[in-house]
């Protein structure tokens, strides 16, 4: 575990870097060689890119086998850390989302963005907004010295409220913004790339452990697949910007357009959690993780949700992606905030 205990992985820290290189190579193959594309989208089920659902697979699949479902049980320990993390995450943060990008989309850059285009990336924004973040988060509460077993409590206990809240969530705020969108191809998407890569990886750890042990498998198996979600991500992310081509090159201050309100409503969850820990008189460790939990995403199930819904060259699955643009230096600046304010919040105890 050792490149776990030092924080953050060379790839992580530089993700948005992959990210920019992923979209200069993507923009390039849209541009010069349509063909990639074009026989890509052949392949398509329900509405579904079956290339573009494989790659997905192999982001979320490892991510699924390291949270410990068993930890549910601690459910009842300091209870008022997840409390804050279920409020923040389902009753606060879509709707803050749905408001912020409104405003920016249809007001205040109204000038620069259609309302077509800006309905679509609305959508894209309502996506992440109802997709709080699973795999990063560990890594965040091991920059911030959060407590390893609550944040697995947090993180497990998160991943099945997605699975009952996102659909309706998404549902409600979509049709609000009057986008029209099947309630068979929402759940679907949610079969796909929560309910099947959560139930392997749960089957997976529990196979792995019962035949090599614990540590075995949280030192060894599960850092064989730290490559193949990497490259799982990159591929991905190539494969969007080659769909994205020709929206990029026709629009490309719209990138910066759509990264402003993502970026002010990570600050904003992060300060409405981080603050309710502080006047709950929570210790940092818990605090910490709790703020960082709902500030970042689970982009991957976004993305792909965008795909499935809007299609690959949608403008809405270009707003996701432009989530994982500024993802990391965003909850980066946010954790040098975290670790600045120790001193805001009690002892840290032990779960």
């Amino acid at each position: 575990m050792e490149k776990e205990k030092a924080g953050i992985s060379v790839f992580q820290k530089y993700l948005s870097v992959w990210v920019i290189l992923c979209m200069a190579a993507g923009v390039l193959i849209g541009k010069f060689l349509p063909q990639i594309p074009d026989f890509l989208n052949r392949f398509e089920y329900a509405k579904v890119s079956i290339p573009m659902a494989i790659l997905i697979w192999l982001m979320i699949y490892p991510m699924m086998m390291k949270v410990d479902f068993r930890s549910i049980k601690n459910v009842g320990k300091n209870p008022k850390g997840l409390f804050v993390t279920w409020i923040t995450n389902w009753l606060i943060k879509p709707f803050t989302m749905y408001g912020i990008a409104s405003l920016f989309f249809f007001v205040l850059f109204k000038d620069f963005i259609t309302p077509e285009l800006a309905t679509e990336y609305l959508a894209g924004a309502v996506l992440l907004g109802a997709a709080p973040c699973t795999a990063m988060v560990f890594v965040w509460s091991t920059l911030t010295n959060g407590d390893p077993a609550y944040t697995v409590v947090q993180v497990a206990t998160n991943d099945l409220i997605i699975l009952f809240a996102f659909v309706p969530i998404v549902k409600f705020l979509l049709g609000v913004s009057n986008v029209s969108v099947p309630w068979n191809t929402l759940i679907l998407s949610v079969v796909l790339f929560v309910v099947i890569p959560l139930l392997g990886g749960m089957a997976t750890r529990a196979i792995v452990i019962g035949k090599k042990g614990k540590d075995y498998f949280e030192n060894v198996f599960v850092h064989k697949f730290d490559s193949v979600t990497t490259i799982g991500l990159l591929l991905t992310l190539i494969l969007i910007f080659a769909f994205q081509g020709n929206v990029i090159l026709e629009n490309p201050l719209h990138i910066v357009l759509i990264a402003v309100p993502l970026v002010l409503q990570t600050f904003l969850i992060f300060a409405i959690a981080y603050t309710a820990c502080r006047i709950l008189k929570l210790p940092h460790n818990i605090a910490a993780p709790a703020g960082m939990i709902g500030a970042s995403n689970f982009f991957e199930l976004s993305v792909a949700v965008a795909i499935a819904l809007f299609g690959t060259t949608s403008p809405a699955a270009l707003a996701t992606t432009v989530g994982v643009l500024t993802e990391v230096p965003v909850m980066l600046f946010l954790v040098k905030i975290a670790n600045g304010t120790k001193g805001w919040f009690p002892s840290n105890t032990k779960s």
